[in-house]
């Protein structure tokens, strides 16, 4: 059965997203979200977000309700992308743009630089690395940037050696991180 979440900050507070019953569908828990969000404060008004493997979109949606320019959210399962391009509507959240396409065939696409980027893929297809990797030696990252990667709490996934641990922590089986892209190391 289809359900909700609430958009728990900023403009949109207490707004619902309707959320498609999807298997593997699991929506950035709201405790997880307030402490992200409480550490993105400083650095996300006016930001450019990029939503990967966007699901039900809670991440980005968020981030235009405290004050992102705009969200590029990337979703490759229709049904999830058109719940999500419906919640934007119904929400009227200007500046959200949804990408019907696998994240690493979005990443081959135009580049647009982002300030901050949500890597939250589905646990059991491990798209962690790769995407990473993608958005490192393609243009996308900004510098600096910031990139919030969600993953299971058994371990961390390999990433790019200049992205910076700022913060983390854990929620039931979830380990949630946000990194910042220092300049690469030649």
């Amino acid at each position: 059965m289809p359900g909700r979440i609430r958009i728990i900050g900023g403009s949109l507070r207490n707004s619902r997203l309707n959320v498609p019953d999807l298997p593997g569908l699991r929506p950035t828990a709201e405790r997880v979200r307030e402490t992200l969000f409480n550490w993105l404060a400083p650095v996300l008004d006016g930001a450019r977000c990029l939503d990967l493997c966007a699901g039900t979109g809670a991440l980005g949606i968020e981030a235009l309700s405290r004050g992102a320019a705009s969200v590029q959210f990337v979703e490759r399962d229709a049904q999830a992308a058109r719940a999500l391009r419906d919640n934007l509507g119904r929400l009227k959240a200007d500046g959200g743009r949804v990408a019907a396409v696998e994240a690493g065939a979005f990443l081959q696409g135009a580049v647009q630089p982002v300030d901050l980027v949500f890597l939250d893929p589905p646990f059991a297809l491990g798209m962690w690395t790769g995407l990473a990797q993608q958005l490192e030696a393609s243009g996308w990252l900004a510098l600096p940037a910031w990139i919030y990667v969600e993953s299971p709490r058994a371990g961390a996934p390999a990433l790019p050696p200049n992205w910076q641990l700022h913060r983390e922590g854990q929620a039931g089986e979830v380990r949630f991180a946000l990194y910042r892209r220092a300049v690469p190391l030649s």
